[in-house]
């Protein structure tokens, strides 16, 4: 872990054209392993040009089909190499959460979790973290059923081979937010890690209980498109940064928050991350378009130019000097995009701060049931007043590019997905 951390301590100061150069050599053995040993590829690319190392270049690889998740359900075992290189060790089997309607198994190997490894101590030291405290994880966990907690000596994987760290403390995401609250103070944590809507709701509470938790240094969040209202709200009510990761069960990291920006910097070592628009040309700077990777290392089962169903934004070139690429923000899935009559699409964003005043709501979230309307699922308090849904309705149009028909519902809870994820906004169109 210590000798490849050393090479991507220099490796992420190349220039742009460097990494692309090592990436273009490493892509071309990934896909010469694929086309030899794996029967999907062999089946698909029979016209493929590239049968060599020696034969790859940019432009014939960006005319490789895209590979669905659907696709990787439907070629199962036949997406798996029949020679695996001995030296990449054992096999381990990943399983996606299904929270898009279509669960993924995928298999990697010991060299394939080295760099998972790996790039989660990176992040570790890109934000200079204290070893020495006490880490508090709440987010779906095997075995922690609501309610339960745990405890293990070492932070985890990415930095109990080479580090001595503080304990870890978990709890299952799944557990009422009061009682995570009320476990955090027990705990006193110097981090804390979770989803970002779970963050939102647990920093609303220590605000209006005024609850503090004088300790922590840092919010990590996984799994879920970080607003900008949960980085303002965690700075204002426990006085820490938000750090984000990107990362998925098939590919591992893909990319992390620069050490000085919030913006993200691909993991260039172990991902290729191409930003496709919809004619599948790259986005330039400031385009969103769908993410598609190809994981670098992984000779089991490679998957080649795989759709991940993400959509980001490109970013210009970062100050900090890093060659690696930069994504501005992740932006979520398709289900996530609201569709206005005419056909216009938006990225809709619902900071709290727009309509939390408006009446006792805990939570929101909104669904597009059509091409005129909006229904929004409320948690609320008590029983909403006349003017206070009429304010409240009025401040969620305000954000919106379109005068839906909006109708609220009021519900006991808005549940989390099987894997404790929160989406405030999902689309049925289409």
């Amino acid at each position: 872990m210590l000798a490849v951390l050393f090479q991507l301590e220099s490796s992420q100061w190349l220039a742009s054209e460097e990494l692309l150069a090592l990436q273009r050599l490493q892509l071309a053995k990934v896909l010469a392993h694929a086309l030899s040993t794996v029967p999907h590829y062999q089946e698909s690319f029979q016209d493929i040009r590239m049968k060599r190392p020696a034969d790859f270049t940019w432009e014939a690889w960006r005319q490789l089909p895209l590979l669905t998740r659907r696709a990787v359900q439907t070629a199962g075992t036949r997406l798996l190499s029949t020679a695996v290189p001995a030296g990449h060790g054992s096999l381990c089997r990943m399983q996606t959460s299904g929270s898009t309607g279509t669960p993924v198994t995928t298999y990697g190997t010991d060299v394939s979790q080295l760099f998972w490894k790996v790039f989660g101590l990176r992040d570790h030291l890109w934000h200079g973290r204290d070893f020495t405290a006490k880490h508090a994880f709440i987010r779906s966990m095997r075995g922690l059923k609501p309610g339960d907690s745990g405890q293990a000596a070492n932070w985890g994987l990415s930095t109990a081979p080479v580090f001595a760290t503080g304990p870890a403390v978990r709890m299952s995401i799944l557990t009422d937010v009061a009682a995570q609250a009320e476990w955090l103070m027990q705990q006193a944590p110097g981090y804390l890690l979770s989803y970002p809507s779970n963050i939102l709701a647990l920093a609303r509470l220590f605000r209006e209980r005024n609850w503090q938790l004088p300790g922590l240094k840092e919010v990590r969040t996984i799994g879920e498109t970080v607003g900008g209202d949960v980085r303002e709200i965690c700075q204002e009510v426990w006085g820490a940064p938000v750090k984000d990761m990107y990362s998925s069960q098939e590919i591992g990291y893909i990319a992390l928050q620069c050490p000085g920006h919030e913006h993200y910097h691909v993991q260039s070592e172990a991902v290729l991350v191409e930003v496709l628009d919809d004619a599948d040309v790259p986005c330039p700077p400031g385009g969103i378009g769908r993410v598609v990777v190809t994981a670098l290392h992984n000779f089991t089962m490679p998957l080649l130019r795989y759709e991940l169903g993400d959509y980001a934004e490109v970013g210009e070139p970062c100050p900090c000097g890093r060659g690696l690429p930069v994504l501005t923000r992740i932006l979520g899935r398709q289900r996530n995009i609201l569709t206005a009559p005419d056909g216009r699409k938006y990225w809709p964003s619902f900071p709290a701060s727009k309509w939390a005043d408006s009446a006792p709501v805990r939570q929101v979230q909104i669904i597009q049931t059509d091409m005129e309307k909006l229904t929004v699922n409320l948690v609320a308090d008590r029983a909403l007043l006349e003017e206070e849904e009429r304010r409240l309705i009025e401040g969620l149009r305000a954000l919106l590019p379109y005068p839906f028909q909006v109708s609220l519902s009021f519900v006991e809870r808005i549940e989390r997905s099987r894997s404790g994820k929160y989406e405030d906004f999902v689309s049925l169109v289409g």
